[in-house]
C-alpha cells in the first residue's frame, strides 16, 4: 500500500515563508514533517506514514486495545501541535487525521477554503485559556456551616425549640447546609465567568470532570474555556489572582492554564 499523509496542522502561508519549519520527527518516529502547499495562502504540515503500518484498521485496533501505544502517539501530537504553535497562526488537526493522498487531502481543504482563511483571521493574536474550580466539599461544608448568613438564620430558629424538635430541626439544617453548598458552587463559578467573558472573544462551558479522571480528591464544579486577545491575557490572569485572594483558602481551588492552541476555536469539518 503507499503511503499515506499524518495531518497535524493547517498553517498561513505566509507565515511559513517568514518562519522556516522547524526540524520534527513524524508519528512514525522515523521520517520528518514537512509542508504540502494546498494554495497561495493555506499550507498544510504533514508527514509520511506506510500504509499497511497505519491503516485504518491498524490504527483502530491500537487503540482500542493499546494503551501504551495510544499514551506515546497522543503524546507526540500534543507536543508536536505544541511546538508549531511557538511559531504559527495554526488550526490544529484531531489525533490521527490521516488521507491517503495528497489530492484527496488539498481536495477536502479547498472545500472550505474560505472558513480557514475566516479562521486565521480570527485566531490573530488570539490565546485560548482554560479555567478549571475544584472544591473539596467536606471542608467547604464546615465553611458554610459556620459563616453562611442563611444557615446561621437556620440555626438561630432551633432557640427555644423542645429536644424532639431541634432534633428534626438540625436534620433539615443539614440538608440546608448541602443546598448553599451547591449554590455557593454555582454563584462563584457564575461570577467568576461574567468577569472573564467580558475580556474574551469567544468562550464554551465544557462538561465538569469527574474523580476518575483527574485523579484529584477534589471535585471539579467548573469547567471552561476562553479565547482570549493577547493585550487581555494579563487582566485575566489579574482576575485569577484576585479571586484566590478573596476566596476561602479552605475548600476552593482554581487552576488557569495557558496560552493553548486554539483546539476549541478553529475545527472544520
Amino acid at each position: 500500500m503507499e503511503n499515506l499523509l499524518y495531518l497535524y496542522a493547517l498553517v498561513p502561508a505566509s507565515e511559513l515563508e517568514d518562519t522556516e519549519l522547524p526540524s520534527l520527527t513524524g508519528f512514525d518516529k522515523k521520517g520528518s514533517l514537512y509542508t504540502v502547499p494546498i494554495d497561495d495562502n493555506i499550507t498544510s504540515i504533514v508527514c509520511d506514514l506506510d500504509g499497511d503500518e497505519y491503516s485504518e484498521s491498524v490504527i483502530e485496533n491500537k487503540i482500542d486495545n493499546d494503551m501504551e501505544w495510544l499514551q506515546e502517539k497522543a503524546f507526540h501530537h500534543h507536543e508536536t501541535i505544541e511546538t508549531l504553535y511557538q511559531n504559527y497562526t495554526l488550526i490544529p488537526l484531531k489525533f490521527c487525521t490521516i488521507y491517503k493522498t495528497k489530492d484527496s487531502l488539498k481536495s477536502t481543504i479547498q472545500d472550505v477554503e474560505e472558513k480557514i482563511n475566516a479562521t486565521f483571521d480570527f485566531l490573530q493574536d488570539k490565546e485560548e485559556w482554560t479555567l478549571k474550580l475544584y472544591t473539596d466539599d467536606n471542608k467547604l461544608k464546615k465553611e458554610i456551616s459556620k459563616h453562611n448568613k442563611n444557615v446561621e438564620e437556620k440555626r438561630r430558629e432551633l432557640d427555644g425549640m423542645s429536644k424532639g424538635k431541634r432534633f428534626f430541626a438540625e436534620k433539615k439544617i443539614d440538608t440546608f447546609v448541602d443546598t448553599e453548598l451547591e449554590n455557593e458552587k454555582d454563584r462563584v463559578g457564575e461570577a467568576l465567568h461574567q468577569k472573564i467573558k467580558a475580556l474574551a472573544v469567544d468562550y464554551s462551558i465544557k462538561k465538569n470532570w469527574g474523580r476518575d479522571v483527574t485523579g484529584l480528591k477534589e471535585e471539579m464544579v467548573y469547567n471552561s474555556v476562553y479565547l482570549l486577545p493577547k493585550d487581555k491575557v494579563d487582566a485575566f490572569l489579574e482576575i485569577i489572582d484576585n479571586e484566590k485572594n478573596e476566596l476561602p483558602e479552605e475548600g476552593w481551588r482554581i487552576e488557569a492554564t495557558g496560552p493553548w492552541p486554539a483546539y476549541h476555536f478553529s475545527s472544520f469539518n
